[in-house]
């Protein structure tokens, strides 16, 4: 099964990246993508033109963007939303989606994080 590979938005702690590239996941932030400041949108794009699946806490611009690349037919590697939780259980519940889809079933796929717990 091949990995998802992540982007974190930037409101998204980023020891969380540390923690998961430590297991062994591919995660880019937008600290380390020269990123921070860049609108919603950029990241979305900045996640998809790397080939990356994009988590984030901002569930309304979201779920907006994947409405509109839905009824675009444009694509994206996924869109992980989650309500703002402590790391302990952001890690657990992202873990489990990772172990739950490959980076192909992720494409195009909008996924609420509160399913995971």
């Amino acid at each position: 099964m091949e990995k998802i590979t992540l982007h974190l938005d930037e409101d998204v702690q980023p020891t969380l990246a540390k923690i998961l590239k430590q297991r062994g996941f591919d995660v880019a932030t937008p600290q380390e993508e020269n990123m921070l400041g860049k609108s919603n949108r950029a990241q979305l794009e900045f996640a998809i033109k790397s080939g990356r699946a994009i988590l984030t806490y901002n569930i309304k611009d979201f779920v907006s963007f994947a409405r509109e690349y839905a009824e675009r037919n444009r694509s994206h590697n996924g869109i992980i939303v989650s309500d703002h939780l402590e790391l302990k259980e952001l890690l657990r519940r992202i873990l489990k989606l990772l172990s739950t889809y490959s980076s192909s079933e992720m494409k195009n796929h909008f996924v609420w994080l509160h399913n995971f717990k």
